[in-house]
């Protein structure tokens, strides 16, 4: 028997204890869309969409606007808020759909409009559960030593990617972006996450053509698609346990919460959720899709924004936040406001 090699330990780093969301930042599309003007393509009425999903407008961005705009100025606004010198930003994350460009990342660009650059960048795609993961994952990356501040956000130009003509997802989608400065904390800010997907569902949400399909003239222009009944009762179902299970593993109860901020996806999805998980009068709940529409990753942190506007009092108090969609895919995490 020989004896192992010897060789220098290696260091591992280590972080704080605990993070926090220090701040919020938003940028949504310059374009307030109402209903009537999207009605036409697909012979429906004002009436239908109200009821089908609670949107009465959701906003557009100008044709020139990219989701790297949104994301720069929601981005610049958290910071700003948050009070942190962006130098000392050292990653920087991106939850979006819909990067104009396969690379470079939206990330990297962002990083170095608001000040952080050479902070480590990148992207993620995990659709509109999306801001969720990268809460997740910036908690992670700090409480491991391998950042010391973050800004994660959700960014989603939708408009680039939606057929006109398509009943199933059209009326829904809006565009803008949403960020948080995650950061060191003298407390626990941010629970445990629950995430995961369920990729036998993968074809109920997503793209209905790839780019090579368009680039080999084999397809139009690639858009978004939806089964929306299988979608809906996933939602419903089964994210409703996911919900309970964050709610679990932070060690709080519902009526714990000063708010609820699911992502945006259907008001009669929000409502229902509420009325599941049994949520007190005295819960805030995020409905910003009624003049946002669905912005995917954006959602949660724009309307969690728009709370905090509209609901300064929240400020310190818990906040349960659950994503999903496209993969199929979940995440969900108790949050302390800040």
């Amino acid at each position: 028997m020989t004896d192992a090699p010897t060789r220098p330990a290696l260091v591992q780093s280590t972080g704080p204890a605990h993070t926090r969301i220090y701040a919020y930042g938003a940028a949504r599309g310059e374009n307030a869309v109402p209903n009537d003007d999207l009605v036409g393509p697909i012979d429906s009425s004002d009436e239908w969409i109200r009821q089908r999903t609670g949107i009465v407008t959701r906003v557009r961005a100008d044709a020139a606007t990219t989701a790297i705009d949104l994301a720069s100025d929601a981005a610049a606004e958290a910071v700003a808020t948050a009070g942190i010198d962006p130098a000392l930003i050292d990653a920087v994350i991106v939850a979006t759909i819909s990067n104009p460009k396969q690379t470079p990342s939206v990330s990297a660009i962002v990083a170095d409009r608001i000040g952080a650059n050479p902070a480590a960048a990148y992207d993620l795609n995990a659709a509109c559960a999306g801001f969720a993961y990268g809460v997740a994952q910036a908690d992670a990356l700090i409480r491991a030593g391998s950042a010391h501040y973050a800004v994660v956000v959700g960014a989603e130009k939708l408009s680039d990617i939606v057929d006109p003509t398509d009943r199933s997802i059209s009326f829904l989608l809006g565009d803008g972006a949403g960020a948080a400065v995650v950061g060191p904390s003298d407390f626990p800010g941010i629970g445990p996450t629950v995430w995961g997907s369920d990729g036998s569902k993968a074809e109920a949400v997503g793209m209905n053509h790839t780019l090579v399909e368009f680039r080999d003239g084999q397809s139009p222009w690639p858009t978004l698609r939806q089964e929306g009944p299988t979608v809906f009762r996933w939602a419903v179902w089964e994210m409703v346990k996911v919900a309970r299970q964050a709610l679990e593993v932070a060690g709080v109860q519902a009526s714990d919460l000063a708010a609820f901020v699911p992502h945006q996806a259907n008001m009669r999805i929000i409502d229902e959720f509420a009325k599941q998980l049994k949520l007190p009068e005295t819960v805030v709940i995020g409905r910003d899709i009624e003049t946002t529409g669905n912005t995917s990753a954006a959602s949660i942190p724009l309307a969690t924004h728009r709370l905090l506007v509209e609901h300064p009092e929240l400020s310190g108090g818990l906040a349960l936040q659950i994503g999903f969609g496209a993969g199929l895919v979940f995440g969900a995490q108790v949050v302390v406001l800040p």
